[in-house]
């Protein structure tokens, strides 16, 4: 039996980096060293333990990128407890089907959540208990009393101590089962195997730490080093640049919606923060926004991959292989990475570098099962190798490239089209600041090629975008259809809802 928290990352810093800012509050402007941030947490912990939870509970929490983020997760942790980060942007009731199906005993909300955690937990018939601002008729964690705990309790590595619920493309949900040996490797391999990371380095808390990119590599990952995050809990380009150049961040994490959005505030912005190092993940980043990127910030962008399932990162482009735009990179260490035959589901047959199939991984990254769900963990995980449905190839340099999601694929008059591969063409065009593109039924080919786009206020027309990419792209590729939007759809974890958009634009024929 092996002991490990995944509590230690915060434990041990305040150990060894007692007087260092841990977190940097951009909302409150408090500024929290380790070992405050370690004694918070220790009287969060006491005070849940007021409140019944036993190691083995579930938790679940509901709060922003605040200071409070991180007092409650690691409390939740140090009780021995197993924490279920809820998403900010669902409906009281998706949010009471995530606390009844996790089993949660209690629901963690930031006052500004209330409303809707209050209700949510009534549907589930569990407490809520807040923290931040007093609201009344709802116990404050800070004034639960209860001693505070004097270390953390221990758990075994194989506890879970994360379930990320993925968002539900098809039907209900899923709470993926992350356990403690999964979340301490990953953020171990993050930042010290990947890149030349120190505890100089500030890092931009933008990501919603409820989402498994922004918790492991932006939060658990500065712990781990002994750094400083500064947390964002709105995230706009403008605001941002201003807060990287006042707290001289030198790290950003984030989604491509992000850097789109940094590119357009730059041509605005006074200055521009000298980022050392900047990380995309959660979607493909088209490779002109990586260039445009590079050009105005003189910031190389290293774009990798993962998913809920996976810690999050299984693959990045990493200094030691060095960087391709267009690829997302070498696996990490201790995980594989190969491309199987997709059409065969009962086992994995793996294919030869340069053929298409599907991205499936392997290691310590991989996630524990579904909860109560063993006929989609079954799915899921084949031969110890988890099926991500992700489409891609791993070149003769072991380069993966990801071609698409299994299930955005357009199957149009019988030739497969790859959205990603229309979507980076598009993105070339200077009047094309977003763009994603569904298939939309078709009478005669099946399926058509939708690209929607949000248009520079420059103004372009539909015919001149078709005109463009019919010379960009192969005659089956090029999309027939374009459709002008303010903006595109985004989940809570910033990325494009293609579903959404086909319900939208699917119908209109």
């Amino acid at each position: 039996m092996t002991m490990l928290s995944l509590a230690t990352v915060l434990a041990e810093a305040a150990r060894k980096h007692p007087d260092k800012i841990a977190v940097i509050d951009s909302l409150t402007t408090e500024r929290i060293t380790y070992r405050d941030l370690w004694q918070q947490t220790l009287a969060y912990a006491g005070g849940l333990r007021q409140l019944g939870v036993e190691p083995g509970d579930v938790v679940a929490i509901q709060i922003p990128n605040l200071a409070d983020f991180p007092r409650v997760y690691y409390a939740v942790l140090a009780a021995g407890a197993t924490i279920v980060p809820m998403h900010l942007l669902l409906t009281p009731e998706e949010n009471a089907y995530v606390l009844r199906d996790s089993g949660a005993k209690l629901l963690v909300a930031h006052s500004s959540q209330l409303e809707n955690a209050a209700a949510a937990a009534k549907m589930a018939g569990i407490p809520v208990a807040s923290v931040g601002p007093a609201v009344p008729g709802i116990t404050r964690l800070e004034e639960a009393g209860g001693k505070p705990l004097r270390t953390y309790e221990s758990r075994e590595a194989e506890d879970v101590a994360v379930v990320f619920y993925t968002s539900g493309t098809t039907g209900k949900p899923k709470g993926a089962l992350l356990t403690h040996l999964n979340l301490v490797m990953n953020t171990m391999v993050n930042v010290f195997d990947i890149h030349g990371l120190s505890d100089e380095d500030i890092v931009m808390g933008c990501l919603p730490l409820f989402h498994t990119f922004g918790q492991t590599v932006g939060m658990n990952g500065t712990f781990r080093l002994g750094g400083t995050i500064v947390l964002m809990a709105r995230f706009t380009g403008e605001a941002a640049i201003q807060l990287m150049v006042r707290e001289n961040v030198t790290i950003f994490h984030g989604v491509p919606t992000m850097y789109i959005g940094l590119l357009e505030a730059a041509a605005k912005a006074d200055k521009l923060p000298s980022l050392r190092l900047c990380v995309s993940g959660g979607a493909s980043l088209p490779v002109a926004v990586l260039e445009r990127f590079n050009e105005i910030f003189q910031a190389t962008i290293y774009e990798g991959y993962g998913l809920s399932e996976t810690s999050p990162t299984a693959t990045t482009n990493q200094p030691a292989f060095g960087a391709r735009p267009g690829t997302v990179g070498h696996p990490i260490w201790g995980v594989d990475v190969e491309i199987a035959r997709p059409e065969i589901d009962e086992r994995i047959e793996l294919m030869d570098d340069g053929e298409l199939g599907e991205i499936v991984i392997r290691g310590h990254n991989v996630f524990a099962g579904y909860l109560n769900n063993p006929s989609a963990t079954a799915e899921a995980v084949v031969d110890g190798w988890f099926r991500t449905g992700d489409l891609g190839t791993k070149d003769a340099e072991g380069f993966i490239t990801i071609v698409d999601r299994k299930k955005d694929l357009v199957i149009r008059g019988g030739f497969n089209v790859y959205p990603r591969e229309v979507e980076e063409a598009l993105a070339r065009h200077p009047a094309v600041l977003q763009v994603a593109v569904i298939g939309v039924p078709d009478p005669v080919h099946g399926e058509e090629i939708c690209a929607v786009v949000v248009p520079d206020p420059g103004g372009i027309t539909a015919d001149e975008l078709i005109e463009w990419s019919r010379e960009k792209l192969g005659k089956h590729k090029y999309p027939r259809q374009i459709r002008f939007a303010e903006q595109l759809p985004l989940g809570p974890s910033f990325k494009v809802l293609k579903r959404e958009l086909r319900k939208t634009y699917g119908s209109e024929q």
